[in-house]
């Protein structure tokens, strides 16, 4: 039975244009378990904004409105077809017993992307855990034409972290190939070298049977793939969708390696002080690597809906482009990227027809030395803040910068501390390669006591000098060792007027 879904929930788009209207009437036409969230529905409207100024020189936006219905209507259809396609596979199949609830198609609830989708896994090693982690670490492998890297990324993995980290992660390998042979010799290969993990319930391997998986023959060929090329990657959509899924509670935060992957050392430690930093922040995913589904991190909560978006537009494009549409819609506009990169790719074969894949990551360091542990703080500056480099991106961990424009004697950076902290080291830089001159020409930095109320901020009443800037730049050590107090404020305060602008590039700070 069919429900069309109430026009009055896009009554805040009532004063579009007639083609916009003509598309919402449109969209109702179609199954509310068919349909976008009204969010989708809001982020097309954003695209169909950008594109109204050309609407008095040229017919783009009526072009561009048509191919977006037309793309609408196909993938209507085609899930239509999927779902044919399921059902059919599901009254052929002899080698299970009919049970219904086994073959509840993955597309069956899409207004429910909070649920888990109906797969039932094999265990290849290992079992559930009893307790649940900090991290899970996930990776997809499929048999390669050429080369193997599954067991060094694993291998990695382990060697990089503590014995104390490895308390915190748990690590899922999907074996998604659909070759059972390759299955068991990849699985005694991998209990033969990591037995005490297995054993010790951080390492587990799966696989998720192929009844399971939609149609992958005769996809829409996007971006003019060829056939196979369209298939390899769809069907690593649903690889993906179907790994996420498996990790939705196993742990706080989930992390997604590819199967040819080298870490860094004390990554874990790393993305935790990451994490700290960004407190009170909303995100959606973190990136500690800038290549590929490389290094990607989620909130273990979004990962139902994560893997349903997966497996929803499994066959439009790449999985790693399908990601930043996932991060839009969910409404983080920017990439949260950390540097120096935590992972790096180390395969040199792909595992699509064993070509040649040379992409390494510049960012990467695969030994860490003193990464800041920059306590939850709030910020704040009287300072002209340029655009939206705002304070808070002066203490990101992330490539990110506070840029203001020309400060004046007496201005101040302000950062007050959710909790009173033992600081051992501070280092601040300002400036960029690009712009080597938007630094702090003059200025001072002070550490606070005593907090108090002041208008609708905190401060503290009394700050304690701690140093200049010089070319820029400042950094201190043993702090805990020069001041008599714990410290809830730290201020970089102007001491002369300069007409360049200032850029903060970034703020570390290591306690005790």
């Amino acid at each position: 039975m069919r429900r069309t879904v109430n026009l009055k929930l896009y009554q805040h788009f009532l004063h579009r244009t007639d083609y916009e209207n003509f598309f919402l009437k449109f969209c109702a036409s179609f199954p509310q378990e068919r349909m976008f969230k009204f969010h989708q529905v809001k982020h097309i409207f954003e695209i169909l904004d950008k594109m109204r100024c050309l609407r008095k020189r040229s017919t783009v936006s009526f072009l561009g409105i048509l191919v977006i219905l037309l793309l609408f209507m196909n993938l209507y259809i085609e899930d239509s077809y999927v779902l044919e396609g399921d059902k059919q596979l599901i009254r052929e199949s002899s080698t299970h017993q009919p049970n219904p609830e086994r073959y509840v198609h993955t597309f069956k609830d899409l207004s429910n992307f909070s649920g888990a989708i109906n797969v039932t896994y094999r265990y290849l090693a290992g079992m559930p855990l009893q307790r649940k982690r900090f991290l899970t670490i996930g990776l997809s492998s499929v048999k390669r034409k050429k080369g193997n890297y599954l067991l060094e990324t694993i291998k990695s993995i382990f060697e990089q972290s503590s014995y104390e980290e490895l308390k915190e992660i748990s690590v899922v390998v999907h074996l998604a190939d659909f070759n059972s042979s390759w299955r068991e010799v990849m699985v005694q290969d991998i209990t033969q070298k990591f037995a005490h993990h297995i054993i010790a319930g951080r390492l587990m391997v799966i696989h998720a049977p192929e009844e399971y998986y939609p149609i992958l023959n005769g996809l829409k060929r996007n971006y003019n793939d060829p056939e196979d090329r369209v298939r390899f990657r769809s069907k690593q959509n649903v690889d993906y969708a179907f790994l996420i899924n498996f990790c939705a509670n196993i742990s706080d935060y989930y992390v997604m390696l590819e199967d040819d992957v080298r870490c860094s050392k004390n990554f874990l430690t790393a993305i935790k002080k990451v994490i700290t930093s960004l407190e009170g922040t909303y995100w959606v995913t973190l990136e500690f690597s800038k290549l590929g589904y490389i290094g990607k991190l989620y909130h273990s909560h979004d990962l139902p809906r994560l893997a349903h978006f997966l497996l929803m537009f499994y066959q439009e494009m790449p999985c790693d482009w399908l990601l930043s549409h996932f991060r839009g819609l969910l409404a983080q506009k920017n990439v949260i990227r950390f540097k120096p990169s935590l992972f790096q790719h180390m395969g040199y074969y792909s595992s699509y027809k064993g070509t040649e894949n040379k992409l390494k990551d510049d960012d990467f360091e695969e030994e860490l030395f003193d990464i800041p542990d920059n306590p939850p703080a709030s910020l704040y500056t009287n300072m002209s803040v340029f655009e939206n480099y705002d304070a808070s991106k002066a203490y990101s961990s992330v490539d990110e910068y506070f840029w203001g424009k020309s400060p004046s004697t007496g201005d101040v950076f302000v950062i007050i501390f959710e909790n009173p902290i033992i600081i051992k080291k501070i280092k601040v830089n300002t400036g960029t390669e690009d712009r080597q001159n938007d630094i702090l020409h003059h200025g001072a930095l002070d550490v606070g006591g005593n907090i108090i109320p002041f208008k609708q901020n905190r401060q503290c009443s009394t700050y304690i000098r701690l140093g200049e800037f010089k070319n820029g730049n400042f950094e201190i050590s043993d702090v805990n060792q020069k001041i008599p107090f714990d410290v809830h404020c730290m201020r970089i305060h102007v001491t002369k007027t300069q007409k360049e602008w200032l850029i903060i590039r970034s703020i570390s700070i290591w306690t005790s």
